[in-house]
């Protein structure tokens, strides 16, 4: 007699397989075994994903075709247990992380304005990871990227789930390979496409490689999923390059967010800079205003604000509030020194020049310091 008829009373153990999309499995092969023997169970699910077993109570390890075992306990007359496929990793990478070439990578295209907000928005990027990753965070801190990278790597093949491929792509693109982390980022899109950090991630990973055309289509669709999230809009923001900012739908999807959150002083703000940016001072105005109503504190806006006065002392009162509300924030100095110049102020006019250039050599000592400290990787193809 087989194990299972050892004991009269027998309990059902029911349940669902689900692929990664939370669809019915038919078809799939589902393994049941006693902990502790050696005999194992097997039935197939149905057209609905479905399957069933009657065993007697007790411990067992059940798992479906191609998962790791899941323990469970059987006890009474019914027991249900779902199970979820995960997606599998389903090619290999076409790139190798062959080594760590040296610090004096800069990376980025364009002006220095472009490259700085490729850092800004890698950075953003990396503010999207959960810490979880012990071992690659030990690696990364001791100084040994290239040993995280491939724990990342590692973690992802095993278990190509939505975080483990972010976070893999994420190391990629803070290490200077924007197309290989847009390689990962993109098998992250296909399996999870509701993912709106990993499309954000893929939209940074192309505009850090140059390809601002696709930077832009991703951009657009992380923002898209939930028109009233302000996360992706934030990133939106962050852009210098025309080839987004000058793209039909991005000033649109700028002006529904402050339509959507009127009371939101960013959402007012960013769509307010859209307009600046295509000199429709007048619209942008009452925007800026109501910003700074809605918060005093957003310095930028009142930089914004001083750039578009037409009247100069207004424009030093505006320059005067975005210092107090942002005393780092190096431009407003810098045009706050050139109002004072032009106003015959030179003794104020140098006071802010001083405090302008102090502000922005910290900034550039502390970038370059940050790009010195990033180690970049060589990228090789897979067998060279």
């Amino acid at each position: 007699m087989g194990w299972q008829t050892t004991v009269a009373a027998l309990c059902l153990l029911t349940g669902r397989v689900f692929d990664a999309q939370h669809h019915p499995a038919a078809a799939v092969k589902v393994y049941l075994q006693s902990v502790g023997k050696k005999e194992i169970l097997s039935v197939q699910t149905d057209s609905d994903g479905r399957y069933r077993f009657s065993v007697p109570a007790g411990s067992y390890a059940i798992h479906a075709e191609g998962e790791r075992d899941e323990t469970i306990k059987v006890a009474g007359e019914r027991e249900t247990v779902d199970l979820t496929l995960q997606p599998p990793f389903f090619d290999e990478p076409a790139f190798t992380v062959a080594g760590v070439t040296d610090n004096t990578y800069r990376g980025g295209h364009g002006a220095d304005t472009v490259l700085r907000s490729t850092e800004a928005l890698t950075k953003s990027t990396e503010a999207l990871a959960e810490p979880h990753h012990t071992m690659a965070e030990d690696y990364e801190r001791s100084g040994h990227p290239l040993d995280a990278v491939h724990e990342f790597q590692r973690a992802a093949e095993l278990d190509a789930s939505e975080t483990n491929l972010f976070d893999w792509a994420t190391e990629l693109l803070k290490h200077g390979a924007p197309q290989q982390a847009a390689e990962v980022f993109m098998k992250g899109a296909k399996l999870f496409p509701h993912s709106e950090r990993t499309l954000l991630g893929l939209a940074t990973a192309y505009y850090a490689a140059g390809e601002y055309e696709r930077a832009r289509d991703w951009f657009f669709k992380a923002v898209d999923l939930d028109p009233n999230d302000a996360r992706p809009y934030a990133f939106l923001s962050t852009v210098q390059r025309r080839e987004i900012t000058d793209a039909a739908g991005f000033q649109e999807r700028l002006a529904r967010f402050a339509r959507l959150q009127p009371e939101n002083a960013l959402a007012n703000y960013y769509y307010a800079l859209s307009l600046c940016n295509q000199h429709s001072y007048k619209n942008a105005r009452p925007l800026l205003m109501k910003a700074v109503r809605l918060d005093p504190h957003l310095g930028n806006a009142y930089l914004q604000l001083g750039i578009i006065a037409q009247d100069k002392q207004e424009a030093i009162a505006d320059f005067e509030k975005a210092i107090q509300a942002s005393p780092e924030l190096e431009e407003a100095h810098y045009r706050l020194s050139e109002a004072y110049r032009v106003g015959g102020n030179a003794e104020r006019a140098k006071e802010e020049m001083a405090i302008y250039q102090r502000l922005s050599n910290e900034t550039s000592e502390r970038i370059e310091r940050e790009r010195a400290e990033t180690q970049r990787f060589v990228i090789g193809l897979p067998g060279h």
